[in-house]
């Protein structure tokens, strides 16, 4: 009985092994980029996807740096052949996932090594990222160039917090 199980085990874990080596990675072509940390990519499965880009937060439009960090992701990958590493959805659906080139980099870690986006550390440990980080800001690179450089999830908040003053000053001027 033991040999049986055993022996069930073994080739289920052999064939699990198999499958997931012959799954590659979903790939296609960069189409549109959003901004610095969002693009649309067209799967080979002719089929169109809006990623996130894992681990990284670009400045939204508004934003000193927006065109500069949305034009640099697009120089890194409009129009060319990438494969995603999916890693789950975003609370508006978007796909989250990690940006593969074809010289092998990361495209996240790209645009944080270039100073045109942060490493997002409330959703990710990468250490990678955090080192680049970290290396962007100690040489001033892109938007470090700035004194005092604001996060987008900050920015995002900050905005936030004016519309609710407005709606409550409206409110209290149509009473």
């Amino acid at each position: 009985m033991k040999t049986l199980l055993f022996l069930l085990f073994t080739t289920a874990l052999i064939a699990g092994c198999n499958s997931a080596e012959a799954q590659s990675p979903p790939h296609g072509k960069v189409i549109h980029i959003i901004d610095g940390d969002t693009y649309d990519i067209l799967l080979d499965n002719h089929t169109t996807k809006r990623i996130r880009m894992e681990g990284i937060d670009a400045p939204e439009r508004g934003m000193p740096f927006y065109k500069l960090s949305k034009n640099y992701l697009s120089r890194l990958c409009f129009g060319a052949a990438v494969s995603i590493e999916t890693t789950g959805k975003d609370r508006y659906g978007r796909t989250l996932a990690k940006t593969w080139l074809a010289t092998g980099k990361e495209a996240g870690l790209l645009m944080v090594e270039a100073g045109y986006a942060w490493h997002f550390k409330k959703y990710s440990t990468d250490i990678q990222l955090a080192n680049a980080a970290l290396k962007a800001r100690k040489n001033k690179l892109g938007l470090w160039a700035e004194k005092s450089a604001m996060a987008p999830w900050a920015w995002r908040k900050n905005k936030i917090n004016i519309n609710r003053a407005k709606m409550k000053l409206n409110k209290f001027h149509a009473a």
